[in-house]
């Protein structure tokens, strides 16, 4: 019984751990067969420029639709109903935008979103830029890790392991396939794992939409407005539409492309693949929370609950694997962009490959970390792609768009989105310690 309703571990589930494994094991041998065609570091964080348009539409959106998805935004919509068919019309305005931005970012031939700034408005904007990367980028990528301990967690109930035992084999496997191949590996099992994230989610949503039933959904949950005015809104929405204006993973795609015209095609690809896996998601979730009640206790998991108790075996397998799939694809491919990150704009070199590995080792375990400070998913991604947004997507379109903005202002802004949100941050953990910390809440 899980939240009121009537479940079970359905027996063809037992597969799951070896199709996992099998999974996992692939993913290696990809990375470690492309590992061989590493020789520069544009090799290892461009993939060598060489990207066609069918490879970027599999990454970008298997890139996107990361744990921010599968597991923060099924908790809203647990928690809020079908207000949360709104969540993703933010990330899909952005991709529309990319359509037209994404031949000019690709025109500027660089390696890094802060490079872009630093061509335009400086080294001062290019290191900010650099700073809330690293630190957005690493937040995003030590709840990936969480997100897979919760997944092996239910894959494998006889080790009694902790879940931040979980967390760190799941960090291992993330670093060591980053290390291997970088972007070369990265965006071709993107291709596989979108594919197999269309087949579980959608899947799994039609059988669900014939042989579910969403009567006993709360009158709450049916509300369009999500209980949430204007303001609240804003709050939830802005953020990812700031975030993917900007976002360093999906302009690294770009600008590993083989030419503008293949990274103008690749977001129009990507675009329709986000309004359905999106729309998909959301929906998975209603039926979740139909079926399994109010009572789950984590309710991030409820489409990992649906694949062991509402849905086939077939599909269930297919669902994990797509959750897993969708969980490994964002953490190495935050991971890769940071680790990028701080080799080109923070500690430039001689265009080697052979500090790449090494920075990516450092910074997973940063992240894994990171990953013991935090319990929620929903709030802390939106506060990781706040610290990112207000710091880098404005000056980022500004110099996309050839804006004539003065260097000092660019500096200033950067300065102060990036200072605002780590004080903001600073002073919410003081006001939940409450009396512990001498602040009156």
């Amino acid at each position: 019984t899980t939240g009121g309703a009537r479940t079970c571990r359905l027996p063809g589930m037992t597969w799951a751990p070896l199709i996992v494994l099998l999974t996992l094991a692939a993913m290696a041998g990809i990375a470690a067969l492309h590992s061989r065609r590493v020789r520069t570091g544009e090799d290892f964080a461009l993939a060598g420029r060489g990207l066609g348009a069918g490879v970027l539409v599999g990454t970008l959106v298997a890139t996107w639709i990361g744990t921010g998805s599968i597991v923060s935004n099924a908790e809203f919509t647990y928690e809020t109903g079908v207000a949360a068919f709104v969540l993703p019309l933010s990330g899909l305005a952005g991709m529309l935008l990319l359509v037209r931005l994404a031949p000019r970012l690709r025109r500027f031939g660089v390696a890094t979103v802060p490079e872009v700034l630093g061509t335009c408005y400086g080294p001062a904007a290019r290191r900010l830029g650099a700073v809330a990367l690293v630190g957005a980028y690493l937040i995003i990528v030590s709840y990936q890790y969480r997100a897979g301990a919760a997944v092996a967690t239910r894959l494998f109930p006889d080790l009694d392991w902790a879940p931040g035992v979980w967390s760190a084999a799941v960090a291992v496997f993330v670093i060591l396939y980053t290390a291997l191949a970088g972007l070369l590996s990265v965006a071709w099992t993107d291709v596989a794992a979108g594919l197999v994230i269309l087949a579980g989610v959608v899947g799994s949503l039609v059988w669900l939409g014939a042989f579910g039933e969403l009567e006993s959904l709360p009158a709450s949950h049916l509300d369009p407005r999500g209980g949430l005015g204007g303001l609240g809104w804003v709050n939830v929405l802005l953020p990812s539409f700031l975030l993917i204006l900007g976002d360093a993973n999906l302009m690294q795609r770009f600008l590993a492309a083989k030419d503008e015209s293949t990274a103008r095609r690749a977001a129009v690809g990507a675009f329709v693949g986000l309004l359905v896996v999106e729309g998909a998601v959301i929906g998975l979730a209603l039926m979740g929370r139909a079926a399994l009640g109010p009572g789950l206790e984590v309710p991030g998991h409820v489409i990992i609950e649906a694949a062991f108790h509402l849905v086939p075996p077939a599909l269930g397998l297919a669902l994990v694997t797509a959750i897993v799939a969708v969980i490994l694809s964002t953490a190495d491919s935050y991971l890769l962009a940071s680790s990028t990150c701080l080799v080109e704009d923070l500690a430039p070199g001689d265009g080697s490959a052979r500090r790449h590995p090494a920075v990516v080792v450092l910074l997973g375990l940063v992240a894994l970390a990171l990953s013991f400070t935090s319990k929620g998913f929903f709030d802390i991604a939106l506060y990781a792609y706040t610290l990112y947004g207000v710091t880098i997507t404005p000056a980022f379109l500004a110099a996309l768009l050839g804006l004539r903005v003065p260097r000092r202002a660019v500096v200033g802004g950067m300065t102060a989105g990036l200072s605002t949100a780590l004080v903001w941050k600073l002073l919410a953990e003081l006001e939940a310690l409450g009396p512990v910390a001498g602040v009156d809440a």
